[in-house]
């Protein structure tokens, strides 16, 4: 079992060894106007003001943009959102304004397991990896066309990524995130060989879950288990948990005896091994916004994707980090995009 101190003991331990201050380092906003990511419980909703609960229990009032979008499924007016609905919303002017809402959103991503009918529904079995367990999904049949489009392999043994929503206990997929692999979940591919020694930045595709959990929030096998179906034989042991500040990164290649992973060390990006504790500077290549995230826990299942990211061009193949949706938005990144073209290093 990881303490749940390590990773911070470890950034103070490496801080003290380099002769470096163990807080995160600045962000940059490659010029442009800082992005914040607020999340919270909505408690009222109305064209020009949203009031929400952070996670410590208090209320935070913001303006709503007359442009703002919200996102539940599909776009929906800000005050159709219902009270209770839980939000992550990109801000601007100094984190006053609201101009995009994702609303009870969440990522799910896994190998398919099982596939069965409810009806004109369907409901499939996913395997998330050691760290997050099994959980069942319901694709709805309005929303079957698309997925299936993106996903040309939809039988046990393929890798599926959507994004969705949660509604009470029930994951819905409803957009495809990515297109999947064609092979196999475990026929990664191996990576191409490396030139001109060790690079100090990989390029790749980086992606957001919610199965890092939020701002200093604790989770089993790091991933939220309210509201997600589990089947009680795949629940792990291992505590994993995020920088107080909402940010936290979930990396492909940590040794196996460092995080405690035998799935850990696959991808076909040719990274390089880190430690949990280690600050990764990822840069979204798109936006030319950049900031320095700590490396909280296992990425194993992004390594088992090598696919591409066409958010502002054709990204080379492999995940090379997924990040929490905090991190993900104030890099501006869209949520419902799924990914952005990145740049990684050593913070």
């Amino acid at each position: 079992m990881t303490d749940p101190t390590t990773v911070h003991r470890r950034r103070a331990l490496a801080a003290a060894v380099l002769g470096r201050t163990p807080e995160r380092p600045e962000s940059s906003d490659g010029g442009q106007e800082p992005l914040r990511a607020v999340t919270g419980r909505i408690l009222d909703a109305s064209p020009h003001m949203i009031v929400v609960e952070a996670g410590n229990g208090a209320e935070e009032r913001l303006v709503v943009a007359p442009w703002a979008v919200a996102w539940r499924g599909g776009d929906v007016a800000v005050t159709d959102l219902p009270a209770g609905t839980n939000v992550i919303m990109r801000t601007v002017h100094e984190g006053k304004v609201v101009d995009r809402i994702w609303a009870d959103t969440t990522r799910i991503t896994g190998t398919i397991v099982s596939i069965r009918t409810d009806g004109k529904d369907q409901l499939v079995e996913l395997d998330a990896g050691p760290h997050r367990g099994r959980h069942t999904i319901v694709i709805p049949y309005r929303a079957s066309g698309r997925l299936r489009v993106r996903h040309p392999k939809f039988e046990p043994g393929y890798l599926f990524d959507a994004i969705g929503v949660r509604e009470g206990d029930v994951l819905s997929a409803r957009l495809p995130a990515t297109s999947q692999p064609p092979y196999r979940a475990r026929a990664v591919p191996v990576p191409p060989p490396a030139y001109g020694g060790a690079q100090s930045r990989v390029a790749g595709t980086v992606t957001w879950s919610d199965a890092i959990p939020e701002s200093g929030h604790r989770a089993r096998d790091g991933h939220r288990t309210e509201n997600t179906r589990l089947s009680d034989d795949r629940q792990g042991t291992t505590d994993q948990h995020i920088s107080g500040d909402g940010h936290g990164a979930a990396y492909p290649m940590l040794e196996r005896s460092d995080s405690g992973c035998d799935d850990a060390g696959t991808s076909c990006a040719g990274l390089p091994y880190l430690a949990l504790g280690s600050l990764l500077n990822v840069q979204n290549t798109c936006t030319g916004r950049a900031m320095s995230i700590p490396i909280v826990a296992c990425g194993c299942l992004a390594g088992r994707f090598c696919d591409r990211c066409v958010e502002c061009d054709t990204s080379p193949r492999g995940r090379i980090a997924e990040v929490s949706p905090v991190s993900f938005v104030e890099l501006g990144g869209d949520l419902i995009k799924g990914c952005f073209n990145a740049r990684i290093g050593l913070g």
